[in-house]
């Protein structure tokens, strides 16, 4: 019976053929958008990874600093590094914007790290593939190679010029964005200090308001004006633990008396995932199953043409006493042939389309296989039209023909 199933095949080998490729097209997207929504997922863990902190230590009430808008004094790590079971705690800022790169812009994610050693201070990037780490305290930056960067170039944060000293791999935000990492200083300029004409204005708006010149209190309108140029925050404070300490613990200590918001790691990979990229992961899921039902579709199409052409044949081997299981059978294999061209045709197109995805596309084993799987399950179900109508041709069809 195979070799029947194996001989129609190869009497309309070209439609076959070209099918399985439609079909390998159609497959290959849809393992390469499942590899997307596993490189989201990779992005996320890699972010915390490279973090370097066991707690994040942000704004009261918020689920910053990724997925929300945090922002803290930028004094405040000293109480957290008192605090029993805290080995270190770096101060850090995120601001996703563009970095203008000669006369073009690139979304990056400029990440503002304190003082201190790779490896010991939280936030620094773990390694590098080129170049060194900064060593001044203004105007050097790391970039992640995704950026584009090179060694040596120079690129603009808001309104000032930073020479790229070291390239970096892998370290990206939660949304696939590249990071370019610089002093904590030079960060918290480009991301709280206002520019000269909104400083200026302010100003303006500060003394024509009658309320800050009664002498009743002094030196108040130089407080204002003076905070108004202030750019002592962050965004987060990132801590690092002793060893033997349940981070749980140590949380909840910093929660009851920094009265501040404390995540875990299980509870900070819960936000990134759970929260952040839920819509994108829903939205993948929606896309994955039209892709399903439209190759079932192809499949069952493709297979119900081919019998039909073949009505006689079918008619013919049951007027000399063929069973209907081994008619049944050959219908089935051509089908899961069908699926296996495709599927073939639709993992290679994958692993080559994969690397020219802006976004990190993560294709893995695990994803192969139960695509594999549902794709000869989709065959299955799909030739059962068609076997359905050959199982009731008439055997005298042969003869009236």
């Amino acid at each position: 019976m195979i070799s029947l199933a194996g001989r129609d095949i190869l009497h309309s080998w070209g439609k076959f053929v070209f099918t399985g490729i439609g079909l390998g097209l159609l497959i290959g997207v849809t393992l390469v958008m499942a590899g997307v929504y596993r490189g989201m997922v990779d992005d996320g863990k890699a972010l915390l990874d490279n973090s370097g902190a066991d707690l994040w230590v942000v704004q009261k009430d918020t689920l910053g600093p990724y997925a929300e808008s945090s922002s803290l004094n930028d004094d405040i790590y000293r109480g957290v590094l008192a605090m029993p079971g805290v080995l270190g705690a770096a101060n850090v800022t995120y601001l996703t914007m563009q970095v203008r790169k000669g006369t073009q812009d690139v979304r990056t994610m400029v990440v503002g790290i304190a003082p201190g050693k790779i490896g010991i201070t939280p936030g620094w990037p773990p390694y590098l593939v080129a170049g060194r780490q900064m060593t001044r305290g203004h105007y050097e930056a790391v970039a992640d190679i995704a950026s584009g960067f090179a060694l040596g170039e120079r690129i603009q944060i808001r309104r000032n010029t930073f020479t790229v000293v070291g390239l970096t791999r892998r370290m990206v935000s939660s949304s696939g964005d590249p990071m370019v990492f610089v002093a904590l200083k030079d960060a918290q300029e480009a991301q709280f200090l206002k520019d000269n004409d909104a400083i200026w204005q302010s100003r303006r708006r500060t003394e024509a308001n009658p309320a800050f010149n009664r002498p009743s209190v002094p030196g108040l309108l130089d407080a204002v004006i003076a905070s108004q140029s202030s750019n002592a925050f962050v965004n987060a404070v990132l801590v690092t633990l002793e060893p033997g300490h349940s981070a749980d613990e140590v949380a909840e200590s910093v929660r009851r008396w920094k009265r501040l918001t404390v995540y875990t790691r299980a509870e900070m990979e819960e936000i990134l995932i759970g929260k952040l990229i839920a819509t994108s992961s829903k939205q993948i899921a929606m896309f994955l199953v039209i892709l399903a039902v439209v190759s079932a579709a192809i499949v069952a199409f493709i297979i119900y043409t081919l019998t039909m052409d073949k009505i006689r044949e079918i008619a013919v081997l049951k007027l000399i006493g063929t069973r209907n299981r081994i008619i049944a059978s050959m219908i089935l294999q051509q089908a899961l042939a069908l699926g296996v061209i495709g599927f073939v045709v639709g993992k290679i197109t994958a692993a080559f389309a994969a690397p020219l995805f802006p976004k990190y596309v993560l294709l893995t084993s695990t994803d192969t296989i139960t695509g594999f799987v549902a794709v000869l399950l989709i065959c299955v179900l799909s030739s059962l039209v068609a076997i359905r109508m050959a199982l009731k041709v008439d055997p005298a069809e042969a003869i009236g023909g």
